[in-house]
């Protein structure tokens, strides 16, 4: 009898009375947007592939010519995109100043360069995982250093 008259109480202090109702003929504004139905099976055996989201990952082959050439190569790094840099076309001095401007870079950025010829790199941000060394297996000495 206690639970009755404690129970009563609190149904009177969190329930609504009869004149407090809702009224049913109120408009109502849907919850959720109507998904569409789906249509009939047609009986073919075709189905939806969907594209994959992933970005596919690039490496840029790239020539620099003059120094400035060096901020080109940096925007491709920033951009998470791979470099490979070829120095045949430029002096040793200038070579030389990118490939410091570059360790730099890949520093600061905690990616890897790698010499994988005599006069190419392969510069690579940090999403990338560079497994062995061209370097050794062509016979070239794998410091970073340009020599002419």
């Amino acid at each position: 009898m206690a639970f009755d008259k404690l129970g009563s109480k609190f149904n009177s202090f969190f329930a609504m009375d009869a004149d407090e109702a809702p009224q049913d003929d109120a408009p109502t504004a849907p919850t959720q947007p109507e998904k569409p139905k789906p249509q009939a099976f047609r009986g073919n055996k075709v189905v939806a592939m969907s594209q994959p989201t992933e970005k596919t990952a690039k490496i840029v082959v790239y020539e620099p010519r003059i120094y400035s050439d060096a901020k080109e190569i940096g925007s491709h790094l920033l951009n998470n995109k791979a470099v490979v840099v070829n120095f045949d076309r430029i002096d040793a001095d200038s070579a030389t100043r990118i490939v410091d401007f570059l360790t730099g870079l890949v520093f600061a950025i905690s990616g890897e360069i790698k010499r994988i010829g005599e006069q190419i790199f392969l510069v690579t941000p940090a999403n990338f995982q560079i497994d062995g060394s061209l370097a050794e297996s062509l016979g070239v000495d794998a410091d970073i250093q340009m020599t002419e």
